[in-house]
């Protein structure tokens, strides 16, 4: 028996095989493209992204993605960001003055860090809201693997966030609806992004 059909977006941005790698050890039947038609269709859809946000608003822009991936979301179909995929579901991206837009399926704007040491780099703790499906199992000490240098802050209109503090609190990962998203890397954050990624796979079915 085959697990949810998962489309990993290919867009020129992310992680792409790690990604993959990881969401098959969670059970899920995932194939990478650049195919919207597929990612429309698929059971769960993953918009993974590194490095800028206005470069990977670019790279979603380039192949007609963003109102595939809104579509989605208004129709209660899963859709998963990670990394700078979670930032470019906000309104925009605030990077050395100039602000990009982004997807706007959640509020805020994402914007540097203000901590001694950017980029965040490295293992940190996630304080989990207490219904959370997204971080059902995991223990409030489990450290999750980080790297950027721009983030969302914790706002109302941010339903289900949880958070992390570097310097100040910012969102670390958040569901709503059928949006869920995290700044870290769960493909590599060992054990504890398995986890995170087994409870996303499971609320597929």
């Amino acid at each position: 028996m085959t697990g949810p059909r998962v489309v990993v977006l290919d867009y020129g941005s992310g992680n792409l095989r790690s990604a993959e790698r990881a969401l098959e050890r969670a059970g899920a039947d995932v194939t990478v493209t650049p195919d919207l038609d597929l990612a429309s269709r698929a059971d769960g859809l993953v918009v993974p992204g590194v490095g800028a946000f206005a470069a990977v608003m670019a790279g979603i822009d380039g192949i007609g993605a963003g109102p595939v991936i809104t579509d989605r979301v208004r129709a209660g179909s899963p859709v998963l960001g990670i990394c700078v995929g979670m930032q470019v579901m906000f309104d925009g991206g605030d990077e050395h003055g100039v602000v990009t837009k982004g997807l706007g399926l959640v509020p805020g704007t994402v914007s540097l860090l203000n901590a001694p040491v950017v980029p965040h780099m490295g293992w940190n703790t996630v304080e989990w809201p207490a219904e959370s499906r997204f971080g059902a199992g995991v223990a409030g000490d489990t450290r999750f693997y980080f790297v950027h240098s721009y983030a969302a802050r914790p706002i109302p209109g941010v339903p289900g966030a949880a958070v992390t503090t570097h310097g100040e609190p910012f969102v670390a990962a958040f569901e709503s609806g059928s949006l869920w998203a995290t700044q870290f890397h769960p493909e590599k954050s060992g054990d504890a992004g398995a986890r995170i990624l087994k409870n996303w796979v499971d609320s597929l079915g």
